[in-house]
């Protein structure tokens, strides 16, 4: 009988899921675990700048991979990480934390180790984690090591979700039987009850028949859970108008004739704000009802009439069938909506934005303006990255092309995230379709939390384009409260020299401050091909900002006075 390490058993495992590169640091406590990712051909070891860093290059990897792994060191990495585990609880995100933990002798004798608390307790950390994840493990037993790591891997990936799992370091080189490996890891769904779909099919489709205005709402959970092609085809045989919420941004084709601009409560395009509120059925898609997400809680509907479609139930008004999910149900009822939708008069839409009128070249970049303009910017099959602040707002104002996928993380708002996910996001890219453009749109505030891992995306010969706005500090802050407060100021970076300090050879790095230096610049044949890193470092006015965000600002402004 052949035998295999349990270190190797693991980033095997993760091989045959798809996982190709991992993020991490290392420490004493994972090294021999990490020797074995070099046993596994096809696997690479990103290395980060830090592990906080390390768990946003995960996240942004498993957004376009659909899965993703980091491994850190017991105590001082693993909380250095937490906080990106905790976004990726929040968003549904599918990471695999590994953590390098002491071995089960210094575990059972207590001993004062260092990166412990010094109180003997090395659980401590894997209690604070049981909270933001969907499962954690700490193998123990070499009996159980394997299908341990199997249910681990699994968990994570059918519940969109982060796991922790802790690989003391004597286990890491124990050995088990390598045949395990040659069962593949179940991860077939299981399917809903068909009594219970039946009714909800059944349910929807009499709502949908005594309807004369339906629209479709697409949201954040389309994306996770990966049912685009269910939405598609839904909208092409119904016909109905599709909206989708700023969260669910990209997870319909905004080329799509019946595809009529985001929703996002009061702060929504007038237009847009009546088409959706007025309609008489709402078939809600993977919503998820934050206030970042629905305008501060301000969607307002005036139909009692709506659908919830959800990962893991169905709510039709206010009965819920436990259960029922998502997928399946929008496949069925595709296959019998036909003959319901025959003499549906299909609403007209509301027309698509007009283009900015033309302005003189020097006129000052102001935001307003050039949201539109990044909507001529950009072409098929983009990924597009907006980080908290600005950018998650301006990005609404762009009309995506046919292909192109919006990333931003607007539940948890961590600052900084998009850095470490652009460079996750590149990795995975270049594994799967290097011809895809990665585009980071990130303030100079949240620039600075993790500017690093810039030097992360050199060391790979990455090339993503990074727009930095820099309006000189924190403006959605400024907006909120204290525009002129000392808080919200940053120190000035020379971000054109950021590219050449962290090694960068082969690069581009330019400042614009106006409309006709952007014009000069994103037609330039050159530039629109992705040969280089490029940083652009976009000068705008310090409070400037999109309306829609100034709407926001207040309303938290309002919530935050209020006792």
């Amino acid at each position: 009988m052949s035998e295999i390490s349990i270190g190797r058993y693991l980033f095997e495992r993760l091989n045959q899921v798809g996982v190709k590169t991992i993020f991490g640091l290392p420490g004493d406590f994972n090294l021999s675990l990490l020797d074995k990712l070099y046993e596994v051909p096809g696997l690479r070891w990103a290395g980060n700048a830090n592990e906080l860093n390390a768990a946003y290059a995960a996240d942004g990897y498993a957004r376009v991979n659909g899965m993703g792994c980091l491994v850190t060191t017991f105590g001082v990495g693993e909380l250095s990480a937490i906080n990106g585990i905790a976004g990726s609880y929040a968003e549904c995100i599918s990471v695999l934390h590994v953590v390098g933990v002491p071995s089960t002798m210094v575990q059972a004798k207590r001993l004062l180790l260092h990166h412990t608390l010094g109180d003997g307790d090395f659980t401590a950390f894997h209690r604070m984690y049981q909270r933001i994840t969907k499962t954690t493990a700490i193998l123990s037993d070499d009996a159980t090591a394997a299908s341990e790591i199997d249910r681990c891997i699994k968990t994570c990936i059918m519940t969109h979700g982060p796991v922790y799992l802790g690989v003391p370091a004597n286990m890491a080189t124990a050995t088990i039987d390598a045949s395990l490996l040659e069962t593949p890891i179940d991860l077939s769904p299981e399917l809903n009850d068909q009594d219970a779909e039946n009714e909800v099919i059944d349910a929807v489709l009499h709502l949908i028949q005594n309807a004369r205005n339906p629209i479709i709402l697409s949201d954040a959970c389309a994306s996770r859970y990966d049912i685009k092609e269910e939405i598609k085809t839904l909208i092409d045989i119904t016909q109905f108008p599709t909206y989708v919420t700023p969260m669910g941004k990209s997870s319909v084709n905004e080329q799509h004739p019946r595809y009529g601009g985001v929703y996002a409560g009061s702060i929504s395009k007038p237009e847009v704000k009546k088409a959706v509120e007025s309609a008489d059925l709402i078939l809600s898609i993977g919503s998820l009802l934050a206030d970042m997400n629905t305008g501060n809680f301000s969607q307002s509907y005036s139909t009692k009439d709506i659908v919830e479609f959800h990962s893991t139930f169905t709510m039709i008004k206010n009965a819920t069938f436990n259960g029922v999910q998502m997928k399946f149900v929008l496949q069925k009822l595709a296959e019998k909506v036909g003959d319901v939708v025959q003499n549906y008069v299909p609403v007209p839409i509301a027309s698509k934005p007009s283009p900015n009128k033309p302005l003189d070249p020097l006129t000052p970049l102001a935001q307003q303006w050039l949201w539109k303009e990044v909507s001529t910017f950009l072409k098929e099959g983009d990924i597009v990255i907006a980080e908290s602040g600005t950018p998650a707002f301006g990005i609404n104002e762009v009309t995506l092309p046919t292909g192109t996928r919006c990333i931003s993380q607007l539940l948890w708002g961590s600052i900084g995230y998009t850095v470490g996910a652009c460079l996750g996001i590149c990795l995975a890219t270049q594994e799967i379709d290097p011809s895809r453009r990665v585009i980071l749109f990130i303030g100079d505030g949240s620039l600075q939390l993790a500017v690093q891992e810039l030097s992360t995306m050199i060391r790979w010969g990455l090339k993503p384009y990074l727009f930095v706005l820099n309006n000189d500090g924190y403006t959605i802050e400024r907006l909120i409260h204290g525009p002129e407060a000392q808080y919200n100021d940053i120190q000035p970076w020379n971000h054109l020299q950021l590219l050449p300090d962290f090694g960068a050879k082969n690069y581009e790095a330019v400042r614009i401050s106006t409309v006709g230096g952007w014009s000069q610049l994103t037609q330039d044949p050159e530039f629109n091909e992705s040969s280089k890193i490029r940083l652009i470092e976009l000068i705008l006015p310090r409070l400037d900002s999109t309306d829609a965000l100034v709407k926001q600002a207040k309303m938290i402004t309002d919530i935050n006075s209020k006792r």
